[in-house]
């Protein structure tokens, strides 16, 4: 299947792919999020913790890219699950 979108246009920042204060440029991967999660269960509250790692392992995390607190979190939960 062929995209149908007009990708000439929208780089070239024309008046009509420009955004406006009423509809700010949105984050692709926020949108794809929300449409995954619907009609799952609400994701649990995150809280901010202080927690000190060795520079390698951090360092590591970090360039896997952005979303490395999410993948050290996923690492986390994937430990706690295998442990019960």
């Amino acid at each position: 299947m062929q995209s149908k979108t007009d990708w000439v246009r929208l780089k070239s920042g024309s008046e009509d792919a420009k955004t406006t204060s009423g509809h700010p440029e949105a984050d692709v991967k926020h949108i794809v999020r929300g449409m995954v999660r619907k009609g799952l269960a609400p994701l649990p509250a995150k809280t901010s913790i202080s927690l000190r790692v060795d520079q390698d392992v951090l360092e590591w995390f970090k360039a896997q890219g952005a979303g490395y607190q999410t993948r050290i979190n996923t690492v986390l939960r994937a430990f706690r699950d295998a442990s019960v």
